[in-house]
């Protein structure tokens, strides 16, 4: 007896991936947009943002590459751990030296964890609804 197993993601978890996302991001750009800094401090952490979030999706791809024996060569995958580790070590040193209260950089904290892992779901989603089906 074949059954086809579907490794889809459910509705649930691609909308739960879609909302930690977009939550996280918005957040955080509240956030920005609200706070008491100079311009280019709130540049900084917008740029830490976006570069964040294409290191985790560039993180998970090329993880989920060579899982699947896809190649991919070790100068990217290499860079895309450089750039994930990177974009965490800057935000942890430009929060360490702001002058924030210890809430706020918690906020900004869990709204930058939240947005990658938001980021790293919908690309697997995207990747497995893109997928094929296997037979047991």
């Amino acid at each position: 007896m074949n059954r086809v197993i579907s490794r889809k993601p459910s509705a649930a978890f691609v909308g739960a991936s879609w909302g930690a996302l977009l939550l996280g991001a918005t957040a955080f750009l509240i956030g920005l947009w609200n706070a008491d800094m100079l311009l280019n401090e709130k540049g900084y952490y917008l740029t830490l943002l976006l570069y964040g979030l294409f290191a985790a999706v560039s993180v998970q791809k090329s993880v989920r590459d060579r899982m699947e024996g896809i190649p991919v060569t070790g100068l990217y995958y290499g860079l895309a751990w450089f750039s994930m580790v990177g974009a965490l070590l800057l935000l942890f040193v430009g929060l360490w030296n702001a002058q924030l209260m210890l809430s706020e950089k918690g906020f900004y904290g869990m709204a930058f964890a939240l947005s990658l892992f938001g980021a790293i779901a919908v690309q697997k989603n995207t990747r497995d609804s893109a997928g094929r089906d296997y037979e047991d």
